[in-house]
C-alpha cells in the first residue's frame, strides 16, 4: 500500500487505515523496543500507549521520512526516555535507600514528606499558568517536549526554555530543602 495513503488516512483518524497499520507494525515496533528496554510488558505498555498518541494526535502528523522510518524513530525516542526516567528513578532511590538511616523517626519523615509535598505544589502554583501547563505535561504525564510542541502548536525550543524556567523556580524554592 502506497505510505502517502496510509500517512494521510492517520491524518484524518481512518480507523481502517490505522488499524491496518496497527496490526502490520506493531509486533515489528514491539521486537525493536525490546532491544532497549529488555521488559514485554513495559515495551508492549509503550508501543500501545505510542498508538494511542497516534491516533489521538494523528490530524498533526508530519512524517518527513517514510512512515515506518516515523514510527521506528519515534518508539526509539520513546524508549531512550524510558531508560533515562528509569535511571534517574534508581539513582534517587539509591540515594534515598543509602541516606536512610539519618531518619531517625518514620512519623518524622512522613511529615518532612508532607510538606515537601506542600512546597513542591506551592512552587508549581507559582508558575505562569502556561508554564505550568508545559511543566505538568512533561513531569506530570511524561509527554516528550515534541509531544507538547506539536499539542499546543508552540515551538519546541520553547517547550524546552518554558520547562527550565520551571524547573529554576521550584529550584529554589526548594533550596532550603534540597541537600548542600
Amino acid at each position: 500500500m502506497n505510505e502517502n495513503i496510509l500517512i494521510e488516512g492517520l491524518r484524518k483518524q481512518d480507523k481502517v487505515i490505522f488499524d491496518f497499520v496497527f496490526n502490520y507494525y506493531y509486533s515489528g515496533l514491539c521486537a525493536f523496543s525490546m532491544r532497549f528496554l529488555n521488559d514485554r510488558e513495559a515495551t508492549e505498555d509503550l508501543v500501545q500507549d505510542f498508538f494511542v498518541f497516534l491516533w489521538s494526535e494523528g490530524s498533526r502528523l508530519q512524517v518527513n521520512t517514510s512512515l515506518k522510518a516515523y514510527l521506528f524513530i519515534a518508539i526509539k525516542n520513546r524508549c531512550l526516555d524510558t531508560q533515562r526516567h528509569t535511571t534517574v528513578r534508581e539513582r534517587y532511590t539509591n540515594y534515598f535507600l543509602s541516606h536512610s538511616s539519618e531518619i531517625d523517626d518514620s512519623a518524622e519523615f512522613m511529615f518532612a514528606e508532607s510538606e515537601l509535598r506542600a512546597v513542591i505544589q506551592r512552587s508549581i502554583e507559582k508558575l505562569t499558568p502556561r508554564c505550568r501547563e508545559i511543566y505538568e505535561m512533561n513531569r506530570g504525564k511524561g509527554f516528550t517536549n515534541q509531544a507538547i510542541s506539536e499539542k499546543l502548536n508552540i515551538s519546541k525550543r520553547t517547550v524546552e526554555l518554558q520547562i527550565s524556567i520551571a524547573l529554576k523556580i521550584i529550584r529554589m524554592e526548594l533550596a532550603d530543602y534540597l541537600p548542600a
